[in-house]
């Protein structure tokens, strides 16, 4: 394996500031800091973002500010929204936000051809850092090797407590086996990265676009990089007068935000109540928009669904009403025939559905076992009370009853 290439912004101290003991304002005052006033430093971060980055709409470049802000709280929250930069084109300024928000986050890390999660896992071992990985529809493509426990650790350092087992040399030759904490900041940016189902439902999706028409300007990091670090240390240092209110802060979120919608929003939730303003009422606007997308993307049709989902589906709409068993060839068929698209040759698996490959998916999702009739031990079928809780837990009633 090689190591991936990582780069952090050097001679800076991201945990206390240069010249501050986070307690006043830029301009030497106490005016600005308490929780109970708005204080100015998230607009300073949304405006500074807003000068170099095109997002689709006005509420990415809000998220993008309360994510950056919010990786200064580590200690002080429970969780961590994994931010996920997208475009279905190159060249719609990924990287420059990358750049962006390597030097406005906590102690950020960027790493590039990942391959290694045991590095990965050694950089987050003392204190949560922000992770920035570019180019992760290559870096965390499923196809390749490791990819898995790269997403592992992705995954697990999603909240407080989130650990994996690491092998470190020891004394005198050998290895042994530590427990090294993974729970950081991750930021992943990508042309339609491919990820798994499970590590999307841990992220809030920023979508980039190309700037045709020039309304954004250059980041000439030779000139503005000054100004960027200026304005890192304004957020660590209000970060630092105002941890205690954020770690004890628990303002509601919307109603219906609920799982794990809200152990996305909440820590920016709790960020954005402390900064005051127009912050708190962003983050409940943020929150409800992408509640309702996501349910319309599941009225339409539109959100992928796994194979192993999508036959409960098509099984509860081929299963005769009365029915209290269909032979496995029978079930098939009858699959291959309502959805071809699916189920048949004309389907991304390329060739029509067999029994045995319908008994592996019934078995490793659902645990559920074909059986013989009673009074023909030569077919093989399933019973409709054995596929009563994939049923249910479909949102379906059971097999063989009326509507």
């Amino acid at each position: 394996m090689t190591a991936p290439h990582v780069h952090s912004i050097p001679d800076y101290d991201w945990g206390s500031p240069s010249g501050s003991t986070g307690s006043t304002s830029p301009s030497g005052s106490d005016e600005g800091w308490g929780a109970d006033r708005p204080t100015p430093v998230l607009d300073e971060v949304r405006d500074w973002l807003a000068r170099f980055i095109r997002t689709t709409s006005a509420g990415d470049l809000d998220i993008l500010t309360l994510w950056a802000v919010h990786t200064h709280f580590m200690g002080e929250l429970y969780t961590t929204p994994r931010l996920l930069l997208d475009s279905p084109m190159p060249e719609a300024g990924k990287t420059t936000a990358v750049e962006h928000l390597l030097r406005l986050a906590f102690k950020p890390v960027q790493a590039t051809a990942l391959s290694s999660p045991a590095l990965l896992a050694h950089l987050i071992r003392d204190e949560p850092r922000t992770l920035l990985i570019d180019e992760a529809d290559r870096n965390l493509d499923p196809k390749r090797d490791g990819v898995g426990d790269l997403l592992a650790v992705v995954n697990s350092g999603y909240k407080r407590g989130g650990s994996r087992p690491v092998l470190v040399p020891v004394k005198g030759g050998g290895w042994t086996p530590e427990e090294m904490s993974t729970y950081s900041p991750v930021l992943m940016a990508g042309i339609s990265p491919s990820l798994p189902d499970d590590t999307r439902s841990r992220c809030i999706r920023v979508v980039l676009m190309r700037d045709h028409d020039d309304t954004v300007e250059e980041s000439d990091w030779e000139f503005i990089d000054p100004d960027a670090r200026e304005l890192a240390e304004r957020i660590a240092a209000w970060a630092d007068g105002v941890r205690e209110d954020v770690r004890t802060a628990r303002p509601p979120l919307p109603d219906g935000i609920k799982g794990r919608s809200r152990e996305r929003w909440s820590p920016l939730k709790r960020v954005a109540t402390v900064a005051g303003g127009r912050w708190p009422a962003v983050v409940d606007e943020l929150a409800v928009s992408e509640a309702e997308e996501l349910r319309a993307q599941r009225e339409e049709g539109h959100a992928q669904k796994r194979p192993s989902l999508v036959l409960i589906d098509h099984i509860a709409e081929v299963w005769h009403q009365g029915e209290t068993f269909v032979g496995t060839q029978d079930l098939v068929n009858r699959l291959i025939r309502t959805h071809p698209e699916m189920w048949g040759q004309m389907s991304s698996y390329g060739r029509d559905l067999t029994t045995q490959r319908l008994g592996r998916m019934l078995s490793d999702a659902y645990k559920v076992l074909s059986t013989r009739l009673p009074s023909d031990d030569r077919t093989r079928g399933y019973t409709a009370r054995s596929l009563d809780a994939a049923m249910a837990g479909s949102g379906y009633p059971p097999l063989g009853e009326p509507d």
